[in-house]
């Protein structure tokens, strides 16, 4: 079983805590389902173009509502239907876990069925998920986080950056794209400096992908400088492909969804319930 402790120690960034999963986890491991069915909204962008996104209302009463921005290209390929063509990415194929510990979420497609790499940091983008973060809030009036994994930290860091005073609870970064690479972006490109919500980055010890290598964790909490901001160190996953930054290695935490999922709400849920 996991074990949730914290590290004791009085740190500029905030605290850490820490998930340990056994190597009995990957025979753990979990399919890829397709993401459960909601309701899908085009929103319409200034200067012509839309953004797609699902928002799925959790199973019980909703104590919030987490707009997740997928990593790789973004391109998660949501139907008219409420179906999702491409649901490997980590955001998507933990959707039921989310809506059954009562979270709703939105799913957040690529622009234009276009590629986002090298966009996610943009002043541009920053207004595209300002219009996402405005469809949340009218979905419930519950508190409204930002996800992003892999390259999707990048758009969760400007959305928090970009976002007004209470239009964000917080912001979770999970195995965020911290080594430049092939996006030429990272999510020190996104001005963490400018984010005032409490955050959290999520760094797998497991994680073997050049572009976000776990010993980064600490420097992009530090890059969190007007936040409090707590690091989670998790453990194990199963390698399905070759790989090292697809949706089914432990980058993706596949095999440990349920436990990392566990220890984001364990966090959420102590933020909202501090004086």
């Amino acid at each position: 079983l996991a074990a949730l402790c914290c590290v004791s120690g009085a740190h500029a960034y905030g605290r850490q805590i820490a998930l340990h999963h056994s190597s009995t986890d990957s025979a753990q491991a979990v399919g890829v389902p397709s993401a459960a069915e909601g309701a899908v909204q085009d929103l319409p962008l200034q200067g012509g173009g839309f953004q797609r996104v699902l928002y799925t209302a959790a199973r019980r009463e909703t104590k919030g509502i987490i707009v997740m921005f997928p990593g790789d290209t973004g391109e998660i390929d949501i139907e008219k239907s409420g179906r999702v063509k491409n649901a490997k990415n980590f955001v998507v194929r933990s959707d039921d876990l989310w809506l059954d510990r009562g979270y709703g979420i939105v799913l957040v497609d690529a622009l234009d069925h276009q590629s986002m790499r090298g966009q996610r940091s943009s002043a541009e983008y920053a207004e595209v998920t300002k219009e996402i973060i405005e469809f949340a809030h009218r979905q419930a009036n519950v508190p409204v986080w930002v996800l992003g994994t892999s390259q999707g930290s990048i758009a969760a860091m400007n959305a928090a950056a970009h976002a007004g005073g209470t239009q964000l609870s917080g912001m979770i970064l999970t195995e965020s794209v911290s080594i430049l690479g092939g996006s030429h972006e990272t999510v020190f490109d996104a001005h963490p400096g400018d984010v005032r919500v409490p955050s959290l980055v999520v760094a797998n010890t497991d994680d073997r992908c050049k572009v976000a290598p776990p010993s980064m964790a600490q420097s992009i909490a530090q890059s969190i400088r007007h936040a409090p901001t707590t690091v989670l160190t998790v453990s194990g996953g199963t390698q399905r492909t070759q790989d090292d930054c697809g949706s089914l290695t432990p980058h993706g935490y596949y095999g440990i969804e349920e436990k990392v999922v566990d220890g984001i709400v364990g966090w959420m849920q102590e933020t909202q319930n501090r004086p």
